[in-house]
């Protein structure tokens, strides 16, 4: 099993019109991602230059962390609304730590 840690920051663009029920969902991603077995951290951004979009950087143990999350109900509802929610799809990049 990989046991190598796993850096995503996802952009997440919110209709203006969506906007404060975009970030009561995200901040309860939040919250149910921070009770996952893996789950090293769970931050939530708000652009100071735009306050649709949300920025959330989380790490997980490893790639097992990773997939369990990916397949948790409370996730794939949140991605299964964003057409009605967001301007556009969620964008998700994988990063590795330089200096940690």
């Amino acid at each position: 099993m990989d046991t190598e840690q796993i850096s995503i920051v996802c952009h997440i663009k919110a209709r203006e019109e969506t906007r404060d029920l975009v970030r009561k969902k995200l901040q309860y991603l939040g919250e149910m991602s921070r009770s996952e077995e893996g789950n090293i951290n769970y931050s939530l951004h708000i652009s100071d230059a735009d306050d649709c979009m949300f920025i959330i950087y989380e790490n997980w143990a490893n790639q097992a962390a990773l997939d369990h999350h990916m397949s948790a109900t409370y996730l794939k509802d949140f991605l299964a609304a964003q057409d009605d929610l967001l301007e556009k799809p969620v964008v998700g990049e994988l990063c590795t730590i330089l200096d940690g």
